[in-house]
């Protein structure tokens, strides 16, 4: 049942019963097979983040944040300094089991404990992580931080309308499409609009299910390719 009737017969909500700000996403860490998603730490990150993501020739990886290329490390880590320091967007880097280096990023972003929604977002992954095991599972664990840990009811991923790779992510991932919001934003002297998607609370048991099946062992030849894709799941 989507809605009831007031008093005056004017369809309403439900009762969200038993309601309570929820709270804040902290900075532990969230670990998993493949990888371990950590508070961005400048120390720690900057190095490797560098190399990931700002090699000679991958300026076409920063189109669509609203950042960067940057010219230099210098640069580069002026602003992963900046980032680093924030609690909204509180950015995370993805880290590589097997290495133990960063090779992406990730954040919670208008974080909004009131209504229980929070959104992810600033995603960049290196060529090396892109489509695989350690990046679905780095994108799992944030949504059970969100969802299991916290307890929130909408999780959110906004990109803009012409980034065709985030949004085939989000629907890999589980988002359902809500709409295109026109000329949300002006950003790089250019015009955004904005694709939104989402996951809901009740979305949530059947998609965790699904993340574990695809990022279990039994998924996985020995050359670890994927028997079953994470959309056929």
């Amino acid at each position: 049942m989507s809605h009831r009737l007031n008093e005056f017969g004017q369809p309403i909500g439900w009762t969200v019963a038993d309601w309570s700000a929820r709270p804040r996403p902290g900075r532990e860490p969230m670990a998993g097979r493949h990888c371990q998603v950590l508070a961005l730490d400048l120390t720690r990150h900057a190095d490797d983040l560098w190399a990931a993501l700002c090699p000679q020739g991958n300026q076409a990886s920063w189109t669509y944040l609203p950042y960067g290329p940057f010219p230099d490390q210098d640069a580069f880590d002026q602003w992963l300094s900046s980032a680093a320091l924030k609690d909204d967007p509180l950015f995370h880097a993805i880290v590589d089991q097997r290495t133990g280096k960063a090779v992406g990023i990730a954040s919670f972003l208008r974080i909004d404990p009131a209504n229980g929604v929070i959104e992810v977002g600033h995603i960049h992954f290196s060529q090396s992580l892109r489509r695989s095991a350690a990046a679905t599972e780095a994108m799992a664990l944030m949504m059970a931080r969100v969802f299991d840990e916290l307890g929130y009811r909408r999780y959110e991923w906004k990109c803009d309308a012409l980034n065709q790779p985030s949004r085939a992510a989000a629907e890999r991932l589980g988002f359902r499409f809500e709409g295109i919001f026109r000329q949300a934003i002006v950003t790089k002297g250019r015009n955004r609009d904005t694709a939104w998607y989402s996951v809901i609370d009740s979305d949530w048991p059947a998609l965790k299910q699904r993340f574990a099946r695809w990022i279990g062992p039994a998924n996985f030849d020995e050359a670890g390719r994927q028997r079953q894709s994470l959309s056929a799941l």
